[in-house]
């Protein structure tokens, strides 16, 4: 068990109080208002989100005191694996480059005793959850998605099924010729246990015709996502930043994040995701930003923590995203989960992230104590599985070739670099 955390917040506190005393007296009243059980205001988080020098510090150590207070010092994980079950899709999202065409060479769909294989592998290696997700295939039938619970479900019954984002709801309601909150109550007969909430992007009507021409609008996620709450389905909430969106988009979807769980109760953790752009379509195109900087990484993960205080108390890091380095440094800034152990990963991985396939959790609970935080494994709704204050985790070898990956993925890096330039990072 880490013993000097107490100590730790104690000089945290001392700390920001010095900063408050020296920084902009409105910034330093917003960061307040956290600390003392406020709600930030979209156009305060904005103001929080080009912190720079002592307000930046300011920013970060708030965020940290304020984790603390909210959930304590422990660090949590899940055991899961993603199968992506299909990389067919037609939708035209320009920041993805994991999706093919049907006559692609690379083009799959994975049968069911496939999915249900894996999923099964994954159980034998300690797994409690897997998540589910694919492009929107356009032979696929409206049931394929309850046929791949069943599937699984018949394999692995304990198996939590964390599954389907709201597009892909979308697609399958229209298959199926019923309405989403129809849909989503048939799918959860069959297996369904949560939702991630991705293909969120930016809730905001002009980034999202930026980024794709065809994708479901922020309005229908947001229908989908009440209909998922309404219906006693949890889901996670995420946020893709860095690409042709401001920070008063980000200030604004928090905000939209925050007046839903007011509401519904039902998000588990928000999760900020880094736009990945070495082999996305619309930084080849040259119409984006090559990514999220250094501090906008760091800024947004505190700024959620302030914001979303109170309401969605799970703030995650995607190592996958910004890779374990930054991933631990983070956890001071507000975060208090590393997310899971993934065992596969395509989605970023198409988009050339450097990162790998998996984390096993002898490795996570290694950045975790790094951190000098207590490391903790729990379920897909953060329950607490076990904790690891005097005991490691069983160890054993990536699923997948981790060195292979990472030097194709290092490779491509390098190849996006020579044609656009270093990465911008402030600070």
């Amino acid at each position: 068990m880490i013993t000097h955390n107490r100590q730790n917040l104690d000089e945290g506190i001392a700390d920001v109080e010095s900063l408050f005393k020296r920084i902009d007296s409105d910034v330093a009243r917003t960061l307040e208002k956290p600390l003392t059980g406020g709600a930030l205001t979209a156009d305060e988080g904005e103001r929080l989100f080009h912190s720079q020098g002592e307000e930046l510090a300011a920013l970060l150590k708030t965020a940290d005191i304020v984790r603390h207070r909210t959930v304590g010092d422990a660090v949590s994980f899940v055991v899961t694996r993603n199968i992506n079950f299909t990389n067919v899709c037609y939708m035209g999202c320009r920041f993805c480059n994991f999706h093919k065409r049907m006559e692609d060479p690379d083009a799959e769909l994975l049968p069911f005793e496939e999915i249900a294989r894996r999923a099964e592998e994954a159980w034998r290696r300690g797994a409690t959850e897997v998540c589910i997700q694919g492009g929107l295939h356009p032979r696929i039938k409206g049931d394929h998605y309850r046929n791949i619970l069943i599937a699984i479900k018949e394999r692995v019954p304990e198996m939590h099924i964390h599954a389907f984002s709201p597009f892909e709801i979308w697609f399958g309601a229209k298959k199926q010729r019923c309405s989403p909150e129809s849909f989503i109550r048939d799918l959860m007969e069959h297996g369904l246990g949560s939702m991630p909430g991705t293909a969120a992007e930016i809730l905001d009507v002009e980034v999202r015709k930026k980024l794709t021409q065809d994708k479901l609008t922020a309005d229908e996620w947001v229908r989908i996502i009440k209909a998922a709450h309404a219906n006693g389905l949890p889901t996670t909430s995420t946020m893709m930043y860095g690409h042709v969106d401001e920070p008063r988009h980000w200030a604004q979807h928090m905000a939209l994040l925050r007046s839903i769980q007011r509401e519904t109760g039902g998000f588990t953790e928000f999760v900020p995701l880094g736009f990945i752009h070495y082999d996305s379509p619309i930084f080849r195109d040259g119409e984006s930003r090559p990514g999220p900087t250094y501090d906008e990484n760091i800024r947004v993960h505190a700024v959620a923590r302030l914001m979303l205080h109170g309401w969605i108390d799970n703030v995650q890091v995607s190592w996958v995203k910004m890779g374990p380095e930054l991933a631990r440094e983070i956890l001071s800034y507000g975060v208090n989960d590393l997310g899971g152990t993934l065992m596969n990963e395509s989605i970023s991985r198409a988009s050339g992230a450097p990162h790998g396939q998996e984390i096993t959790p002898a490795e996570m609970v290694r950045i975790i104590r790094a951190a000098g935080r207590d490391p903790v494994r729990r379920n897909t709704l953060y329950e607490v599985l076990e904790r690891y204050d005097d005991h490691d985790p069983d160890d054993y070898d990536p699923l997948v070739g981790r060195n292979e990956i990472q030097a194709q993925a290092v490779d491509r890096v390098a190849g996006s670099r020579k044609g656009s330039g270093a990465l911008a990072m402030e600070g």
